[in-house]
């Protein structure tokens, strides 16, 4: 995960939320601009990249729901063999 606020909100946002993977704090938004996430307003957009034991980008899932994004993930992990 990603996200373009600054390392002590994203700490506080995974210590919140009992986060059990690593979070990426982009304040500069180097990796969303990289990625073609960064929204027009300067927010990186919810979306999730699939990438294989390789290093290679697989799929990019662009209509990533909150409410159901671990099953979403599941389902496109399973799907795509990663």
């Amino acid at each position: 995960m990603a996200s373009t606020d600054d390392l002590p909100d994203v700490t506080a946002f995974a210590k919140k939320n009992m986060a059990n993977f690593p979070i990426l704090a982009d304040p500069e938004k180097i990796v969303s601009k990289s990625y073609g996430a960064l929204s027009a307003i300067g927010f990186a957009k919810r979306w999730t990249f699939y990438i294989d034991q390789s290093g290679m980008l697989v799929y990019i899932d662009k209509s990533v729901s909150p409410t159901t994004a671990g099953s979403d993930l599941a389902a496109n992990l399973e799907r795509l063999n990663l």
